[in-house]
């Protein structure tokens, strides 16, 4: 098999039993850290990326989130799953397309929101959603690459916690062909156990981005099969690059206490690049 192969392979095999975690790096460095300490998998953050280069989340065209993907297959041995956004079309034409364009990056895995980016109606019509989603579903199957779907309901994301309208367009999302289920912004249990009943047996992906109660034996529990971050770990940073430079404004340098030391970064980056 050829790598991308074998590592689209090895994605889907982690989403049979068991639960993982599935980091989201937002740039080589961080890509590379991760693949040397012990994680399986890596996901894009486009929040994460954007914020990298100075714009908002969502603020990256087409060709520079296809970019990035390359650069992030290539940082690591591990298998990566793309925060694609919401395919950048509206209709399923302009989502197949890129769709057909970011399997070509060699991902793993990519995700298809149903957001449309429009406060006034943030929501895609169920029905337009589910034909972008087949759409999704066809190309990846037409080009044989076997890289995993995922179908994301935002509806927690956009303003609209509606539990109930949540369920139905996970459950159409899986008979529409995504292989792997997804409602960010969910925080309950019961909310969590509610979207693994509904669309058993396919897996689901769980958001955690915050500081939660919630241990990873209580979520494979509940039946979840992989755990994101987001944009967790970027902000994480960006928090302390934040109180540092907010110190140094006022004359203060204390925010350098916690600073990664500069040895231990350079050793293991003078290394090569890790996987498991």
């Amino acid at each position: 098999m050829t790598r991308i192969a074998t590592l689209r392979h090895r994605f889907r095999e982690l989403h049979a039993t068991g639960c993982f975690v599935l980091p989201n790096p937002w740039d080589r460095g961080s890509a590379r850290w991760l693949a040397g300490h012990g994680h399986v998998a890596l996901a894009t953050t486009s929040s994460g990326c954007a914020w990298s280069l100075g714009r908002p989340d969502g603020g990256m065209a087409r060709d520079e989130v296809l970019e990035h993907l390359r650069e992030m297959v290539a940082a690591t041995d591990l298998p990566v799953n793309a925060d694609f956004e919401n395919g950048f079309g509206a209709d399923p034409a302009a989502v197949a397309e890129s769709v057909r364009m970011a399997v070509d990056t060699g991902v793993a895995g990519l995700s298809i929101e149903d957001s449309t980016g429009n406060p006034a109606q943030p929501l895609f019509d169920l029905d337009i959603a589910v034909a972008r989603l087949r759409a999704a579903r066809a190309v990846i199957d037409t080009a044989g690459g076997d890289t995993l779907l995922v179908g994301r309901a935002e509806n927690f994301f956009v303003g609209r916690p509606d539990l109930d309208d949540t369920l139905v367009r996970l459950k159409a999302y899986a008979e529409a062909g995504a292989d792997c289920l997804y409602a960010p912004g969910i925080r309950t249990r019961e909310q969590i156990a509610a979207v693994v009943a509904a669309v058993a047996p396919k897996p689901v992906n769980l958001l955690i981005g915050w500081a939660s109660d919630l241990t990873m034996a209580d979520i494979a529990a509940l039946g979840v099969r992989r755990v994101s971050v987001g944009g967790a770990l970027a902000r994480s940073a960006w928090g302390g690059f934040m109180r540092a430079a907010r110190g140094l404004s006022a004359g203060r340098f204390d925010g350098f206490a916690d600073a990664a030391p500069g040895v231990e970064l350079n050793a293991f980056f003078a290394g090569p690049p890790s996987s498991t």
